[in-house]
């Protein structure tokens, strides 16, 4: 039997396994199949407090790990399949064990939509992003590329455009789906075009950094076009599928939980992107990491 058991081992969990482990609640963490969440793939990250000169993605997932453990957290490198209730602790089963525990954190993350295509992952995080406030401050004064049609392609384009010197979105369709108050603020933006009615079909760089993407229209007709940066702002793909019809999602998959982190739910908490619709950035991510750890040493104090 675990006091609680914390699912994913990104910055939010992590977060929360360091904050119970100093509770003296003897944590484990579930990795899962991203060990470390997104941060691990990304390499400069200057926005997250304490880092003058900034910190390697993975450095940084690295240390915090090494911290959690410090304090007793355990760590096992395994899937979750499903978690289910037993009376009023719960069953986390992974891909060689049942463990039962009285608590559980939720922190599996969400998966950026990609688009699917071999030089996408070629110049992951050397040009192909998904964040543009995490990483549109290494292309000032230079040309990018947001795609999608969205409002979350909308502000990555106008937050863009702050430090960019073009923005050019590219859209599938023939007008935005964003809401009439972004669309209205990104056709006024004089350094902001659009391509209508065009998908990218290919990243084309130098083996170090990207420098144009191939386009290809609704007539087949195919361009390239010269960028420093290609951003992908297409929607987040939550990690809940093993959580069945447990608790409550939204339209979308994701957790919904309430500001002190609790879902539907009494003992089963969630923290990080897999309930953040709106921000997800690191640093909002170990806050609600440490918020749901928080609430679990009050919900087992409660038990007792």
């Amino acid at each position: 039997m675990r006091n609680v058991i914390i699912l994913g081992s990104g910055i939010a969990g992590l977060t929360a396994a360091l904050y119970t482990a100093r509770a003296n609640l003897n944590p484990l963490v579930i990795s899962g199949n991203e060990p470390g969440g997104q941060l691990t793939i990304t390499t400069l990250v200057e926005n997250y407090p304490g880092f003058v000169d900034g910190v390697q993605g993975p450095h940084l997932m690295s240390i915090i790990k090494e911290q959690a453990k410090k304090f007793g957290t355990e760590y096992l490198d395994e899937n979750v399949i499903s978690l289910t209730k037993k009376g009023k602790n719960f069953i986390v089963k992974t891909d060689s064990q049942e463990i039962e525990t009285k608590s559980v954190i939720i922190a599996t993350g969400a998966s950026a939509r990609k688009l699917d295509i071999p030089s996408e992952g070629k110049y992951w995080a050397r040009g192909v992003h998904t964040c543009a406030t995490c990483d549109g401050y290494f292309y000032k004064d230079k040309e990018v590329i947001v795609i999608g049609g969205g409002d979350s392609a909308a502000e990555e384009s106008l937050f863009l455009s702050n430090v960019a010197s073009k923005v050019t979105i590219i859209h599938r369709r023939d007008k935005l789906r964003a809401s009439k108050i972004m669309q209205d603020r990104i056709l006024k933006n004089k350094k902001i075009n659009i391509i209508w009615n065009s998908e990218v079909i290919e990243v084309i760089g130098d083996n170090k950094k990207v420098t144009s993407v191939k386009l290809k229209d609704n007539k087949n007709k195919i361009t390239e076009l010269k960028t420093n940066a290609l951003f992908l702002a297409i929607g987040h793909i939550p990690n809940t599928d093993f959580l069945k019809s447990l608790i409550n999602l939204n339209e979308n998959g994701f957790i919904i939980a309430d500001k002190r982190m609790h879902t539907n739910i009494p003992g089963i908490f969630a923290a990080g992107d897999v309930q953040d619709v709106i921000y997800k950035q690191a640093v909002t991510a170990a806050g609600s990491g440490c918020q749901a750890a928080l609430e679990v040493e009050r919900y087992l104090g409660e038990l007792t």
